[in-house]
């Protein structure tokens, strides 16, 4: 009787809100570094300063998890990586992607938040491995990795703006999204509208 009354009014019932997930999730008694980079987020060559972060995906099927890797030189992602699981494995795979991209030197800083995927044992193994300089945001501060959820919130915007029918679809949008388009093509005004790829040249 009340579907019968709500359809001839063309009343809809309220859906609740999808809750999204937490993706900064810190272990007690992890190994968390200082602030090196402390919001400077000026870098004047390349493979001088990394930053990393992880963000949601929102498709049909599940949530789809994105990790990547930024140059802070020229906001060119360097690696990246998406898993259907937000672990240690998915920062993992961006940073191979990263370094056998990059090769870079001695000294470069890489910059994460404090989650359990860039505090593990196996991530800052591998950062130490390369000689990296290890710096961390404050627990709970945006802030300290502006530039990442800022090139976050544009993918968001111009890509993932919403739910996607699937994960292939939304792996397949990400991906030409960050090499078709924002490294190559899209123009930054912080790189003088270049392009990261052209402001590298």
């Amino acid at each position: 009787m009340k579907y019968a009354f709500m359809a001839t009014y063309q009343i809809m019932a309220r859906k609740a809100p999808r809750r999204s997930p937490q993706t900064t999730q810190q272990q007690p008694g992890a190994k968390a570094a200082p602030n090196l980079l402390n919001r400077e987020f000026l870098a004047l060559v390349p493979n001088e300063e990394w930053v990393s972060d992880i963000t949601y995906i929102d498709t049909a099927e599940a949530w789809l998890y994105l990790a990547a890797i930024l140059d802070l030189h020229s906001r060119r992602v360097v690696g990246w990586a998406m898993a259907e699981r937000m672990d240690v494995s998915l920062g993992e795979e961006a940073w191979r992607m990263a370094i056998s991209i990059r090769q870079p030197a001695t000294g470069l800083l890489h910059h994460s938040d404090r989650g359990s995927q860039y505090t593990s044992d196996i991530h800052l193994d591998h950062l130490a491995t390369r000689h990296c300089l290890i710096s961390m945001s404050r627990t709970g501060n945006c802030y300290d990795n502006a530039v990442m959820e800022s090139f976050f919130a544009m993918l968001k915007v111009e890509c993932a703006y919403k739910p996607f029918l699937s994960q292939a679809e939304a792996r397949s949008a990400i991906f030409e999204f960050i090499e078709g388009w924002h490294n190559r093509q899209r123009l930054h005004s912080s790189l003088g509208y270049l392009s990261p790829v052209e402001f590298e040249l």
